[in-house]
């Protein structure tokens, strides 16, 4: 929508990242775990090819809890419908120090080694900002480890947490649920500051926390994803092309009576495979190698000499790339 609220779940399917079908809205606030706002999510694919949602919702009183759905209809190529889980919210703001308020975004699932599934949510805890950490055998019961995958006091709430690994000077992406090399290293990415940042470090399996390469307690040195306007970010696994794909949110400049003119506000930005530079220090990213679908023919022209204030009319172009 144009202006902020009635939050739900907005639905576009593609065959290439690029060219977009709208449909209707996937969720809807029609329940008492989400009344009041279908917030951030993620999906992940469980073991035989199923589906699943899990995103925040806010209750009654506003606090915010997390819900599943899964697709109604398999055998429907958009997935269109969606059915929301009778144990909703599988997830509450309990325990000493957490602020229902500031509780939001989980994660895409990975397996541990112990076989359960994991996702992270963003929270305020005790005034600081974390990750926590959850557990579950079937990713309908849930349980919060008792320590988060990682925390800081350098802020008081981190929105759309993000967590993977990446493999240095390696464009290819890796699935976080298998076997992960050696000399992987693991992206926790968050959104603050209105702006995406992230720390690389690794994962110990062990502790069950993430343990940064280099701590800085001012969150301003932290590094970001893009330094323009993007923001709110979730990355995926590519099976099919073995590339880790992000994407994030443009929040434009327009007035909030254009954007009730034109009757929209934002767009998403081009998605982009991101990996690790050789040196194991900094994200590397680029556009999704499918925008090359927007090219057209080269045009060429040479020789021309414009005077000051001149034009000319490039003709058999659009602007999709210029």
């Amino acid at each position: 929508g144009s202006v902020w609220g009635n939050i739900v779940w907005g639905h576009s399917v593609s065959t290439d990242l690029i060219n977009w079908i709208p449909l209707e809205a996937a969720i809807e606030r029609d329940t008492p775990s989400d009344i009041n706002g279908c917030w951030t999510g993620s999906a992940t694919i469980l073991p035989g090819n199923r589906l699943v949602i899990i995103y925040t919702g806010a209750d009654p009183e506003k606090r915010q809890v997390q819900n599943i759905v899964v697709p109604k209809n398999l055998s429907d190529p958009y997935l269109r419908e969606w059915t929301k889980a009778g144990n909703n919210p599988v997830i509450q703001p309990v325990g000493p120090g957490l602020n229902s308020g500031q509780f939001r975004d989980p994660t895409t699932g990975w397996i541990g080694p112990d076989g359960l599934w994991r996702i992270a949510v963003g929270a305020e805890l005790n005034g600081d900002s974390a990750a926590l950490l959850y557990k579950s055998k079937d990713f309908l019961n849930w349980t919060r480890v008792d320590h988060p995958l990682y925390s800081s006091n350098s802020s008081s709430m981190w929105e759309c947490p993000d967590f993977f690994a990446v493999l240095p000077g390696n464009s290819g992406g890796l699935d976080l649920s298998a076997a992960i090399p050696n000399a992987a290293k693991h992206v926790l990415k968050m959104s603050l500051d209105s702006c995406d940042k992230y720390m690389i470090g690794v994962y110990d399996l062990k502790s069950d926390t993430f343990i940064p390469d280099t701590v800085l307690d001012d969150r301003r040195l932290w590094s970001r994803i893009d330094y323009g306007n993007f923001y709110a970010s979730k990355s995926f696994f590519d099976s099919k092309k073995g590339r880790r794909i992000i994407w994030g949110w443009t929040n434009e400049t327009d007035s909030s009576s254009d954007d009730v003119a034109k009757g929209w506000a934002g767009i998403h930005a081009i998605p982009r495979t991101i990996w690790l530079d050789s040196h194991g220090k900094q994200l590397l990213q680029w556009p999704v190698e499918e925008v090359e679908s927007l090219r057209g023919n080269e045009i060429n022209h040479q020789g021309l000499e414009l005077k000051k204030g001149g034009l000319f009319e490039i003709k058999g172009a659009d602007s999709f790339q210029v």
